[in-house]
């Protein structure tokens, strides 16, 4: 059972990643209309651009979040415990995923 509810709260973790980092939603056309931003961004030279812009936003996510839940009142049965240390596993394999790109 504790392992089950380990597995759901990994999971709830990566999925609110996820939701933070998706994009807007498209244009009716089905193509995505950039923003004034992404212009901009787009007409900086690689160099100046942020890599991976999405993934360093979910590192930030989940870093938030993880402070939330430091901070609780309550250790919720032991389970806030476990959901630090599965937010640290995912920021760990999100900098792994920008350190192997590096590479």
């Amino acid at each position: 059972m504790k392992t089950k509810g380990f597995s759901l709260l990994v999971a709830t973790v990566f999925i609110i990643a996820l939701i933070f980092t998706a994009g807007g939603p498209a244009a009716s056309t089905g193509k995505a209309v950039p923003s004034a931003a992404s212009r901009a961004e787009s007409a900086q030279p690689p160099a100046a651009r942020e890599a991976h812009p999405e993934i360093q936003e979910a590192v930030a996510s989940l870093r938030r979040a993880k402070e939330h839940m430091e901070h609780a009142a309550h250790d919720f049965g032991g389970h806030r415990v476990e959901a630090i240390r599965a937010t640290d596993a995912a920021i760990h394999q999100l900098e792994e995923c920008l350190r192997y790109d590096k590479d």
